[in-house]
């Protein structure tokens, strides 16, 4: 499970969408990991959490998709979330959100009004919400990130907003951003 796509950016095609919480609070303490070893920030995403990846193919995104993610997402209040610690998947490294059910409640609305798209493509029984810092690497290189993150954690984080991103091709863009109210 993976912040926007698979473990190499190849994974990456034009007209992918997905939403997401941009968390730019953590980006001093992550950008050169995430530089490194997290194809999505290679290819243009933030740091983040991703609220659901894959969504709607672009050519699908119209005013009355803009208009409905805006509703869902504007019945959901702004609120903080702390990074403190790490949690991992195999061969990933990840920042854990706390609390994580504002993020699992955002999922859970975008995915009730959007069943065609679940969480992950639905590969996942559960979707654990986390900010990707490493993916596809060994245990020894995700060792060295989390010893070296310890002592640039805990950040705090305010989330206001949700972006829809998208992949142009070659880079991804956030196309739009709803406000959480």
């Amino acid at each position: 499970m993976c912040a926007m796509a698979g473990d190499d950016s190849a994974a990456f095609q034009a007209g992918q969408s997905g939403l997401i919480v941009r968390v730019p609070e953590v980006e001093p303490a992550v950008r050169v990991w995430r530089d490194s070893l997290d194809p999505s920030a290679r290819a243009g995403v933030p740091a983040h959490v991703t609220v659901l990846f894959p969504f709607l193919e672009e050519s699908l995104v119209d005013d009355e998709v803009f208009a409905a993610v805006g509703e869902v997402i504007g019945r959901h209040r702004p609120f903080e979330a702390r990074f403190e610690h790490c949690g991992r998947f195999p061969g990933i490294l990840y920042l854990v959100p706390e609390p994580d059910l504002p993020f699992r409640r955002l999922t859970e609305a975008i995915a009730d009004r959007w069943p065609e798209t679940p969480p992950f493509g639905g590969q996942f029984d559960e979707v654990v919400p986390h900010l990707t810092i490493a993916q596809g690497q060994d245990d020894a290189v995700l060792w060295e990130v989390e010893a070296d993150l310890r002592s640039r954690l805990p950040v705090t984080a305010r989330v206001s907003s949700v972006h829809l991103m998208v992949h142009d091709g070659t880079r991804w863009q956030q196309r739009a951003a709803f406000a959480l109210r």
